[in-house]
This record gives structure tokens, sequence and C-alpha cells, in this order.
């Protein structure tokens, strides 16, 4: 780094962003076609069952990828904390892409029976294992590239990738939304996987490791096995890592995906207006992500991520109220209003969680706690929502399931305290003193 010129740093820089934003996009187009399409078309397509009990199998093989994501924290995890962020953000992104390419190949249930959810379920487990490596290696990409004074705005961008892969899937789903769609036209945006993994391997193979990682090889402080370091010295840290996401990861998929379900199936809307709404909520994210992450940097991680989880509290009984409307600019609105809570937690949320964890173990350390969300809150809440809706015929409950969510998280929230930053300054430094 010394003999490195600023302004070829400060390329890098730009470069390590951009590859990580534009990897992470390309897999949670992926990971969301498959949740969008669980909503819409799979219940029929591969479960041969009822309209409620289709749904609840095609939300069960949902919960499977997300209960894998733990799984490719760990494995990835490891890896990345021995040789390095960049080789598992290219081995991510590729099996990431095969699944969901092979995803769009399956013969549905008409044509294998059983095969078909079978092979359904074991894609979804690759997905799963291929996001749950994908996050901590992006963030920490671009985090580590930054200083320490900008660090919730540089890993803000990677998180960025969530409302872009929203945004694409959807809209390349309600491009295909037409009479076709159950027969062919749902396996258009799987297929397009393929384009989008060319790009991604193009633009992450042009990226240098991270600083902060190319001084723990230089001074020889890899960890030997990171993950059984984490558990052992931090697993506090790692649980309150996991239930500082509940108040933002349970809702979000309430608000993109059980939503998909409860608009058309109960409510009688038409998927594609419902779709048109989801992507300008979607299309929110793309503003208010990175600034979360750099008001983070302003005026404190946990302010901006406790209003957001207080927000999203209140909000948990209008939000079903503006839906129950039926009118279509106030639908909008709670979309909307609902995504835009949920940034105000998931742009800080990468720093916030990586803070906690040293530059050695930090892959492993953020990964696992990040991911061990999806099991116990991201993948059980549309399954949850869906048995509550199905049993009481109301809403009322998801709401009370929803504020319950974001008391776990400010519970954790209260609890949580960054890393002292002397322990990782002869490691940060690498990146300090650099011009963005």
């Amino acid at each position: 780094m010394a003999t490195t010129s600023a302004a070829d740093v400060a390329g890098q820089r730009r470069r390590a962003v951009i590859a990580s934003t534009v990897g992470t996009t390309i897999e949670w187009y992926d990971f969301f076609l498959y949740n969008t399409a669980a909503a819409l078309v799979f219940g029929q397509l591969f479960f041969g069952s009822s309209a409620v009990g289709g749904t609840l199998l095609a939300f069960s093989t949902q919960f499977v990828g997300f209960a894998a994501r733990p799984v490719g924290a760990a494995l990835f995890g490891h890896y990345g904390d021995r040789l390095g962020r960049k080789r598992m953000l290219v081995a991510t992104l590729l099996l990431m892409g095969v699944a969901t390419v092979l995803i769009g190949c399956l013969p549905t249930y008409a044509t294998i029976g059983v095969a078909a959810p079978i092979l359904l379920t074991i894609l979804r487990i690759a997905q799963g294992i291929g996001v749950g490596g994908e996050w901590g290696g992006s963030v920490l990409m671009s985090m580590e590239w930054g200083t320490r004074k900008q660090r919730g705005l540089m890993a803000s961008w990677p998180q960025m990738g969530v409302p872009l892969g929203l945004l694409l899937g959807t809209g390349v789903v309600s491009l295909m939304a037409g009479p076709g769609f159950l027969e062919w036209g749902w396996r258009v945006p799987f297929l397009l996987s393929a384009v989008l993994i060319g790009v991604g391997l193009w633009v992450r193979l042009s990226v240098l490791e991270s600083p902060a990682f190319t001084r723990v090889i230089e001074q020889k402080a890899i960890a030997t096995m990171p993950v059984v370091d984490v558990f052992r010295k931090q697993w506090a840290d790692v649980l309150k890592a996991m239930f500082v996401r509940t108040g933002e990861q349970a809702p979000f998929y309430l608000f993109t995906s059980f939503v998909l379900v409860y608009t058309t199936s109960t409510l009688k809307l038409q998927r594609v207006d419902v779709l048109l709404y989801l992507m300008l909520a979607a299309g929110l994210g793309l503003v208010s992500v990175p600034l979360f992450g750099y008001l983070s940097d302003r005026f404190g991680r946990r302010l901006v991520y406790g209003a957001g989880a207080v927000l999203t509290g209140l909000f948990a009984f209008p939000y079903y109220a503006l839906l129950d409307t039926k009118v279509g600019g106030l639908i909008a609105l709670a979309m909307v209003l609902s995504l835009l809570f949920h940034d105000m937690m998931y742009g800080p949320q990468a720093a916030l969680i990586s803070e906690s964890f040293g530059t050695e173990v930090r892959y492993s350390g953020a990964g696992l706690g990040y991911q061990l969300a999806s099991v116990i809150a991201g993948g059980p809440a549309p399954l949850i929502a869906t048995a509550i809706l199905g049993g009481t015929k109301s809403t009322t409950g998801i709401s009370w399931y929803i504020i319950g969510c974001v008391v776990v998280t400010l519970i954790a929230l209260a609890l949580m305290r960054p890393r002292p930053a002397e322990l990782d300054a002869h490691f940060d430094q690498a990146s300090e003193g650099v011009p963005t």
C-alpha cells in the first residue's frame, strides 16, 4: 500500500464499492426471484395442493433457503478469513447463479411428480448457501476499503444490492406476468441470471483484496479456525447480531413476499398492479439505504437503527389498514413507508454488526450473526403470517408479530457495543488517509 499512489488506491476503493454492489445485486436478484415465484406460482406448479396448502409448501422451500444461509456464512466465512474476501465473492456468485439458472430449467410436478419439489428444494439450498456466504464478503470488501469514519456509508453500498435486486427481479417478473406466465413466463427471469453471472464475474475479478485483510496476511495474523474462534470468544456478539436483525428481517419478508400473497389472494388485487407498487417502494431504497448508512456515520448507528425499529413497530397496524382499503395510492403508500422504515435499519446494519468483530475473524463473525437471523426471523416470517391469516382470517396477529420482533431488536440493540477501535488499528490503518 505504501508504494501505491493515493489516486490508484482511491480508484480501487471505487472499484471495490462497485464490485460489491453489482455482485450483491445479482445475488439478491436471484434470491428474490424465488421469493416472488414462491408467492405467485410455485405452489401451483410444484406442489399440487390446495391454495393455502400449496402456498405453505412453497414458503417452506423458501424457508429451507434461509436455513441454509448460516451454513454458507460458516463455510465461506472460514475461507474468507483465511484466503481473502475476493476469492469467496467469486465462488458465491457462481454458486448462486448456477442454482438460479437450473431452477428456470426444472420440470414441474405435472411432468415428473414428486421429483420436482425435491429438486427445487435442493437448488434452493444451494441458493441459500451462496447468499449466506455472499453478504459478509461483499460488505467487508467495501467497508475495509474505506476509513473508519465512513464505514456506515461504505458498508451500505453493498446493502443497496437488496433494493436493486428486488427492483430488478420484480421488474422482470412483472414484464412476464401475462397470459403465459404459468406455462413458461416464470422461467425467463431465472434463465436471465446466466447473463448477470457474466457481468458480475467481470466486475469482481477486477478488484484487489481489501487493505485490512492484506495487512492481516502481512502480519501473519490469519486465524486458523475463525468460526471456532468466534463462537469460543464472541458467542454473545453473534447472538446479539442475530437478534438485532429480527425487527428488520421478519417484517422485510412480510413487506416484500407475503404481501404478494395477501394482496392477490385475499384482497383480489391485480398481480401486475401490486408488483408495480413493490417496484416503486424498492426504487426508494436506491437513495434511502446509502442515506441512512451515511447518517449513521454522522449521528451514530444505534440512534438511526433504533429509530427505524420503532417506526416499523408503530407502522405494524397502519400498514395492513392501508392495504385493506384496496385503493391503489394508499397501497403504494403502505409499501413505500414500510420499506423506508426498513431501510433506516438496513443502511447502518452492515457496519453495526461488522464493528463487533476483529478483522481476522470479521467475515465469519459478522456473516454468522447476520445469517442466523434468517433462521429465526426471515425464513419463518411468511410461513407464520400465512398460518395466522389462514387460522384467524385477520391480519391483527401478524401486526402483533411484527411488534414482537421489533421489541427483540430493541433489546439486542441496547446490549450491543462496538469493538474498541484501538484493537484493530494496526489493520484498519491500511485504509486510512486515502481520499474518497
